[in-house]
């Protein structure tokens, strides 16, 4: 396995019906079981789960960002709960810490307790962002990997990498197989804010966007296997 240690960032919509809203409970399943496959051969894994199924605070004018932003993180609360319940239905054993304080169903975020559940096997999975408004559960997810000495951070997304402009609405767009951070950050391709995007550069924490829906797709990812689109300092996972 070319990684030990992986952080996976789900947005909230992957748990979501087709049209990104609400709790799917066969979608989450899905989720679980390739979660599971890679965690049966040793590899740890970490989790951060986004709120938007739940709560889009964008548009919300009747709304102070701070308090949207809050109301987000909690939307990241349930469904990390949700995550966890469906994780345990399949047999993987977890925990679920969240950035702000509720005790009553969740762990605070410790860096050292959540070190000591890598080391038994189980699934943390890290919900509130970081606890802070005006930060994105990307930026969360880019913080939390680099915490916990992941090898890699995984974006699970629709798509199967990242694209010169929407694959949806563009037939010719053109797939990127590889980027360096700079070009990310010069082009503003948008695979994640240009808050976790620094992060990960300063940090050499190489970035893998990929199709979450393609079956065995975090297996692949783990082992290797040339798929979705490799963000680094060299654009080439083969030169780092």
């Amino acid at each position: 396995m070319r990684y030990q240690r992986v952080l996976l960032k789900l947005s909230g919509e992957a748990l979501g019906d087709p049209s990104g809203r609400g709790i799917d409970v066969t979608r989450s399943e899905a989720i679980a079981r390739q979660v599971a496959q890679v965690v049966d051969r040793g590899i740890q894994v970490g989790i951060v789960i986004g709120g938007g199924n739940l709560w889009r605070g964008a548009g919300q004018a009747h709304l102070d960002r701070t308090t949207s932003d809050y109301i987000g993180m909690l939307a990241t609360v349930m469904n990390g709960l949700a995550l966890q319940s469906v994780f345990e239905g399949v047999g993987m054993v977890t925990r679920l810490q969240s950035a702000l304080s509720i005790t009553r169903v969740a762990e605070p975020y410790i860096r050292r307790r959540a070190m000591r559940h890598f080391e038994k096997g189980r699934v943390v999975i890290f919900a509130a962002g970081t606890g802070n408004p005006y930060f994105t559960t990307d930026s969360a997810a880019a913080l939390r990997a680099i915490e916990i000495g992941a090898d890699v951070l995984l974006k699970a997304t629709k798509v199967d990498g990242v694209y010169d402009k929407d694959p949806k609405a563009h037939p010719d767009a053109k797939k990127y197989e590889s980027l360096s951070y700079q070009e990310v950050l010069d082009q503003r391709l948008g695979v994640m804010d240009l808050t976790a995007i620094t992060l990960c550069r300063d940090n050499n924490l190489p970035l893998i966007v990929f199709d979450m829906d393609q079956p065995g797709a975090v297996e692949d990812v783990v082992e290797g296997k040339s798929i979705g689109t490799y963000v680094g300092f060299s654009s080439s996972p083969e030169k780092v």
